[in-house]
């Protein structure tokens, strides 16, 4: 399809007109309507297509459960009407409408979201490092939607297993142990994630699994010691609009928002954090010359060394979600760099497969020491309805 513009400064025009509009009409303000006009007026949205998806978007967080808002009436521009098009990805939609404040002004309450996803997107990418004779790191994404139409409405569902693994052993026997983790767990929810996100004693079983396939394998080799083979581990499990986290080791999984900022989610299982959470000083924890050494890893020791950390959190807000192998992690690296690397992928025009192939580049020029993999998922959620307090936080 042949992409339309229309002149700049017509839709810099339109936004900032849509922007004074609102607040001449001093009614609370949708968040992504704000957004969208903001957008508009600094020049961000420049294609009318790309603006149509987002009024499309916004108008679906209010199908009928309770009237629509009524929004000022714009006075005609010359800006040219957007021709309907098909979303470019996945729309994932459940839930209802958003509910309408009791009150407006400052005393405003808080709004209660609907729980409704409207995009999903991932990509993934490992690569062998620059001192590495093998890729010891694996991963796997797989994901799948489901869609309902009829004469009561348009149903979908999401599914997404995201797994990423950082092997270690004796020769070749790394890339054994990750790939079986892997696969392992793949072929466990398989059959065990059915029409709801797994309970936590389902993920801790499949964890186990797998680090009872590959302590077999250790146990059948006759290895011992160093030479036993083991992997890390994070994984993601979505289901619509929850998510379910877990790890061993020190792969990590990070999410960004622009609410929240960079977060790791998970704490790496090592030494130095061990002794943290003891009541040690980081400084003092981190000066141990066993400070890196995994306390947990999937495979040298039977199940009673093995205590996945498991959480749940829900997509209620455009996030980023970020596994990665220590290879990317090091020094610091995304605390670092995320502005650069990061923070634009929370752009729903940006490519993720992009963004991964930056990241590989990124631990390849401060790195490049150990294997490097990234897995990045980005998710939709639904606007933000702001109050005129959190319309001051955003501004500060």
């Amino acid at each position: 399809m042949r992409m339309k513009r229309v002149d700049l400064l017509d839709l810099r025009d339109l936004g900032a007109l849509w922007q004074q509009l609102f607040a001449q009409s001093q009614r609370t303000q949708i968040g992504a309507i704000a957004q969208l006009c903001q957008d508009i007026a600094v020049g961000e949205l420049v294609e009318i297509e790309a603006i149509h998806q987002q009024l499309e978007a916004i108008a679906d967080q209010f199908q009928p459960t309770v009237d629509p808002p009524v929004l000022p009436d714009f006075p005609e521009t010359d800006a040219a009407a957007p021709d309907p098009i098909a979303a470019s990805s996945l729309r994932l939609e459940m839930g209802s409408a958003i509910e309408e404040f009791a009150n407006e002004g400052d005393d405003a309450p808080t709004v209660v979201l609907p729980m409704k996803l409207l995009n999903l997107e991932d990509a993934g990418r490992t690569d062998i490092g620059r001192q590495r004779e093998r890729n010891e790191d694996y991963f796997a994404v797989q994901s799948e939607v489901k869609k309902l139409e009829s004469p009561s409405g348009r149903s979908l569902q999401a599914k997404g297993l995201y797994v990423l693994c950082d092997g270690m052993g004796g020769h070749a026997a790394g890339e054994v142990a990750s790939a079986l983790a892997t696969d392992t767990i793949r072929r466990y929810f398989e059959t065990h994630w059915q029409d709801q996100l797994p309970k936590e004693a389902q993920i801790r079983e499949a964890i186990q699994l797998a680090n009872q396939a590959i302590y077999d394998l250790n146990q059948q080799n006759n290895q011992s010691g160093s030479g036993r083979m083991g992997t890390t581990l994070v994984l993601v499990l979505i289901h619509s609009t929850e998510a379910a986290i877990a790890h061993v080791g020190d792969s990590r999984l990070y999410r960004f928002s622009r609410r929240r900022g960079l977060e790791q989610v998970t704490i790496d299982h090592e030494v130095g954090q061990r002794e943290i959470q003891r009541g040690v000083e980081p400084a003092i924890a981190y000066a141990r010359p066993d400070a890196y050494q995994l306390t947990q890893a999937l495979g040298p020791r039977d199940e009673n060394f093995i205590s996945p950390d498991v959480q749940f959190m829900e997509l209620n807000e455009d996030l980023l979600l970020l596994l990665c192998s220590d290879g990317l992690t090091d020094n610091n690296l995304i605390e670092t760099h995320w502005r650069t690397h990061l923070e634009p992928l929370l752009n729903f025009q940006n490519s993720l497969d992009q963004g991964a192939n930056q990241l590989i580049d990124l631990a390849n020029q401060y790195n490049g020491h150990d294997n490097i993999t990234a897995v990045l998922i980005r998710a939709r959620g639904p606007p933000e309805v702001l109050t005129p307090s959190n319309l001051d936080s955003r501004k500060s």
